[in-house]
């Protein structure tokens, strides 16, 4: 293997590891839906009231807005590294390098599609769950936005 070579693989294992970091997250996603205690909730009752309309919700709907981002970013991922490579290749064959174009066709391809497939997964649940976590929080005496 070249100098060159080596230089590109290791470029792109370290873009793949920061495109799959970028998807991984320990908080959840900001709240679309606000719920304000109308009826004089404690802060106490209302985490309590939003952590079971949140598990209602995902119940409802059967998506969950902190895995479903990821599952949508990995797939993205996949594809876009997949068809990235396949476009790379055949554009470095054509100038004579198809493995370093490939790799450099999956790198940014692969971070396209982790972007792109998070993004429009997370888009699709969102409105669903959003509708039922504030269905919930209403019939627990929340006026919702």
């Amino acid at each position: 293997m070249t100098t060159t070579h080596r230089i590109v693989s290791g470029m792109t294992a370290i873009v793949f590891a920061a495109a799959l970091s970028g998807c991984a997250s320990s908080e959840p996603p900001k709240a679309n839906v606000y719920a304000y205690p109308s009826q004089g909730q404690t802060p106490q009752k209302q985490a309590q009231d939003t952590s079971e309309c949140q598990a209602w919700a995902k119940q409802q709907t059967g998506w969950d807005p902190v895995t479903s981002t990821a599952k949508g970013a990995g797939i993205g991922l996949a594809i876009g590294a997949l068809g990235g490579a396949a476009l790379g290749a055949a554009t470095g064959a054509a100038v004579g390098s198809a493995g370093t174009g490939a790799a450099i066709g999956a790198a940014a391809g692969g971070i396209g599609g982790a972007a792109y497939g998070g993004t429009s997964q997370y888009s699709k649940g969102q409105a669903g769950y959003d509708q039922a976590f504030g269905a919930c929080m209403s019939g627990r005496g929340y006026t919702t936005k």
